[in-house]
Formats: C-alpha cells, structure tokens, sequence
C-alpha cells in the first residue's frame, strides 16, 4: 500500500497547496508557508556519493554495501528545521487579536482569563511562559475577568495595570488614560503616579492629568451593554468613540465646540446617537450617507 505524506510533499513542491485544506486548518498552512519560505533558505552540506564510494571501493577488505542514505539525511535535518520553526512561531512569536470598527471581540487567553476587546482596538501577547509571565499589550480599550494566578500585566503607551487575580477595564485613547476596577484589587502605573483601585473605583488621567472621578455600581462597562458612557470629554474624543463603534467617518464643520461632556450614548442606534451629539453642541447634520456623517454648526448658512 502506497503511503501518502500531503505535507512533505508540498514542502517538495510537488503538490499545490489546495492538497493541504483537507488535512490542515489555515492558521497551520499560514506557519508552514512561513517554514517552507525559511527553509528553502536554509542550505544541508553537500553530499558526494561518488566520492564516498570510491574511498570504500579502493579500501582493502572492504565489503561493499551499496546504499543510498541521502535522502534520508535530507528528510531528517528538513523535519529538526521544521519543528524548530513551528516552535518558534506558534510559542515564541506574539498572538494578536483586533477588533475592527463596529464589532467587539471576545477571547480565553491561555490560563482561562477572559477578555472582551472593544471596537478598534488591538491586543496581543505570547504564549510562551505564560503562567510565568502574564504580559498583554493593549491598543485601545479591553474588559478583562483575569484567573486567579501569578502576576498580570496589560501594558499601553499611557500606564500599566497589575492585578492578581480581578474584573476591570482598561481605556487608552489618545491622551486620555481610564481604568475600573469592578472585582478585587489592581494597581495603576501613569508615568510617575500609582493608584491602587479596589472595587467601584475608577482612574482616569488625561494630558498627564488626574481626573476626579465618581465611584461605579456596576458590575461591568456600559459598552458591553451598547452604551457608550463619557466623562467630561471633549468633542473630539466623542466622535472618535462613535466613529469606532458605528464603524463611520463623521466629518465636523465647527470650531466653537470646547465644553466637555458627560453623560450616555447609544453603541447600538446611530440615529439617537446622532441627535444627543447634535443637540448636545448645536449642531444639525448637512450630510448623511451609509458610512459619512457631516456635522455644522446650526448657526452657519450653506
């Protein structure tokens, strides 16, 4: 019976790489592509058969065996190669997750935490020495519920927290710096400040500003729940936010619009969202299409 070897053939060029979907899934055929794409750069020492056969043959009481352990080699360092690259980028290489504008993603990270990434937002980390080494990077905001372990860490451009084992969020936008803590104990690190928030409590810095801020009763975000909620932010700051969730361009036409902000926005209807902004900072819409919004002042004449 002729065996049949799909992955070596295909690292031999011999078949294409439809042969592999039958056996495989994509993530795996987008390491080994990686793998054949570096081993092919990769050279195995010469192999001089005749060479070889002519020293046995002229060796005196030598009994002549007529073998061919080329290939053999060949397939041996080739599979060593293999493993040595699948290693590295399945354990040592980073895993991101993204959510794109105007969806949420939800992810188990290797000890069981959990993590829901909210809409453009980007979060990544290796599964190498995990249990040992609990690193996320965050780009954006994340809802975290984090197994009970050693150290946790979510580093971003604006500060870092540090838990043990707990439920917050964290926010980083731009100049502006949030965390919540809704279940046990976490350490905040902004610049040269640190905070310590225990349930309730909530940190926001802003332009390397601490913000006073009230407590929370709840036992998660309001995004999760479709709401987007702002506290005394600017203008700037609430477009953005709803230009990710909605997964539009809002263009403004206004330059008199400095007071900020609190208070609850729809994620999951545009047009409500839309009137709260407008009436909010007197501005009427002068252009609406599926995925453009224009905003002017109401004062302005077109």
């Amino acid at each position: 019976m002729e065996e049949n070897y799909p992955l070596a053939d295909w690292l031999n060029n011999e078949t294409s790489d439809e042969t592999l979907k039958n056996d495989f899934s994509e993530d795996d055929i987008s390491i080994f592509s990686k793998i054949k794409k570096y081993s092919a750069q990769l050279e195995t020492p010469a192999f001089d058969e005749q060479k070889i056969l002519t020293n046995i043959l002229s060796s005196p009481k030598q009994k002549v065996v007529h073998l061919n352990y080329n290939w053999i080699f060949k397939i041996a360092a080739l599979f060593i190669i293999i493993l040595g690259l699948y290693f590295s980028f399945t354990f040592l290489s980073n895993t991101n997750f993204t959510a794109e504008n105007g969806s949420e993603t939800a992810l188990i990270l290797p000890d069981e935490s959990e993590v829901i990434l909210n809409s453009g937002s980007n979060l990544s980390y290796k599964k190498w020495n995990w249990e040992n080494n609990r690193l996320i990077e965050l780009e954006g905001e994340a809802f975290f519920k984090v197994a009970k372990g050693k150290k946790f860490e979510v580093n971003t451009t604006a500060g870092k927290v540090t838990v043990l084992g707990t439920q917050f969020n964290v926010k980083q936008r731009n100049n502006r710096f949030e965390v919540t803590c809704y279940e046990g104990k976490v350490k905040v690190t902004h610049r040269d400040k640190i905070v310590i928030l225990t349930k309730g409590m909530k940190t926001i810095f802003e332009n390397d500003k601490s913000l006073d801020v009230p407590n929370t009763y709840i036992n998660q975000p309001e995004w999760i729940n479709d709401e987007i909620v702002f506290y005394k932010e600017n203008l700037k700051n609430i477009i953005s936010e709803i230009e990710r969730k909605y997964n539009v361009t809002i263009e403004l036409n206004s330059s008199n619009n400095q007071q900020v902000f609190s208070g609850n926005i729809p994620s999951n209807n545009l047009d409500v969202a839309l009137g709260i902004l407008t009436k909010t900072y007197h501005l009427k819409i002068a252009k609406k299409t599926a995925n453009k919004i224009t905003l002017t002042e109401i004062n302005v004449q077109k």
